[in-house]
């Protein structure tokens, strides 16, 4: 155990030296604050397709729903701070320092684990603040209260720190930083969204990150919509509770994979 602490304290000092958390803090405000007050000062129905105003419970469920297309963000953020070590080969020097691969392995998926936590609850407050900007802006009263609105809003939070971690692992596997970069873009950004609007292969559609995610925050308005234009039936989704223990399950699952590959590889 003590072993354990030694290895998060010193993943924690290497995370805080560099300036990664700043620039992940940043992006959860872009991506929360910046996303949803640019729809909600614009005026959700001038948006391409148009969407309910904010004085409705589905046009401010649908400003919110935009938090779920940046997801793979924080995943990125993951991918990246993972293989950039390999890249560098400074997880070299930390392997040398602490040999036991899994070891590492969990002080960093912890480590990280916080990072995504930060940028989870930056990304859920600030976009609250950015839905009541535009309200303001307009004098109408949000469709949703703030209970609701806040409590959407945390559940994506939760699941950003989750995908910073499935980029974790897929970093820890694929180790070369393209190779990972393109996985992860091609899986969240693309693969995800067409599995939700392809006929027949839809059906896996909700135990898939993109169905866990919409059943853990149970925002679906923006996929409906992105269904109707589509011309397919909406996406049927699980409850909050399936949708966090399959988004889990993906995160140990991939988290157990990069353990093992470590554990047979080299640093190359």
């Amino acid at each position: 155990m003590r072993q354990l602490k030694d290895a998060i304290r010193g993943e924690v000092v290497r995370l805080t030296r560099t300036r990664l958390p700043l620039w992940t803090l940043a992006a959860a405000m872009a991506c929360g604050g910046l996303l949803t007050a640019l729809v909600a000062l614009t005026g959700p129905e001038n948006t391409t397709p148009p969407m309910p105003g904010l004085d409705t419970v589905d046009g401010v469920s649908g400003v919110l729903g935009l938090l779920g297309v940046a997801l793979f963000v924080p995943a990125l953020i993951g991918t990246v701070a993972i293989t950039s070590e390999y890249r560098h080969r400074t997880v070299a020097t930390t392997f040398l320092a602490i040999p036991n691969r899994g070891r590492v392995l969990v002080a960093k998926l912890i480590t990280y684990g916080g990072l995504g936590l930060a940028y989870g609850l930056v990304l859920a407050f600030s976009a609250v603040a950015g839905i009541y900007a535009g309200t303001f802006a307009y004098g109408i009263e949000p469709g949703l209260g703030l209970g609701a609105i806040l409590g959407t809003a945390a559940r994506y939070g939760a699941a950003a720190a989750i995908y910073m971690l499935l980029g974790v692992g897929i970093g820890a596997v694929a180790r070369h930083q393209l190779l990972a970069i393109g996985i992860t873009l091609g899986y969240f950004y693309l693969v995800d969204n067409l599995m939700m609007i392809l006929p027949g292969a839809n059906i896996v559609y909700p135990f898939l990150p993109g169905g866990a995610t919409s059943a853990l925050t149970g925002s679906t308005a923006l996929l409906e919509m992105i269904a109707a234009e589509a011309g397919v039936n909406g996406p049927v989704v699980q409850t909050p509770l399936v949708g966090a223990l399959v988004l889990l399950g993906y995160a140990l699952a991939s988290s157990a994979l990069a353990a093992a590959v470590s554990l047979r590889r080299d640093v190359a």
